[in-house]
């Protein structure tokens, strides 16, 4: 369930921005987004319906002093919502395939119960990369 992702260059990548009604916290919701997950990894995965993987964050309020441009942290709060669940797509056209799901539509109802609004918009990725340990002058020369 819980584990490292990759995703394949050119993936699509939505970004679901999930504002909580007041009063409503984390632990309220952990549960009904723990199932709308499952149900689009289970569904949709792979050539069931293009889904490649996804994570759900909670807004921390930390903002980036030294990565912002307008201001960091004193340019105001750090979002307008409270969870972020981004998911990687083969194409656009699958992920509303899936979204327009009956299966789909009653676990995300049920997380709805809980907020005031949610937005997803899509990405196409330009560039992803990751760290790797530089060579040392041995492997440099067998390289």
């Amino acid at each position: 369930m819980y584990g490292p992702i990759t995703i394949p260059f050119g993936a699509k990548m939505l970004f679901n921005m999930v504002k909580l009604k007041p009063g409503v916290t984390i632990d309220d919701v952990e549960e009904a987004l723990a199932e709308m997950c499952e149900v689009v990894k289970a569904n949709y995965g792979g050539d069931k319906g293009g889904f490649y993987a996804g994570q759900v964050f909670r807004l921390a309020g930390f903002v980036s002093a030294e990565g912002s441009l307008a201001g960091g942290a004193e340019a105001g709060p750090p979002a307008d919502h409270d969870i972020a669940i981004v998911t990687y797509w083969r194409s656009f056209a699958e992920h509303e395939r899936s979204h327009a799901d009956k299966v789909f539509l009653d676990k995300f109802s049920a997380v709805g119960a809980y907020c005031t609004e949610s937005r997803e918009p899509g990405y196409d990725m330009l560039w992803q990369g990751v760290f790797e340990e530089p060579k040392t002058a041995a492997q440099a020369e067998h390289a």
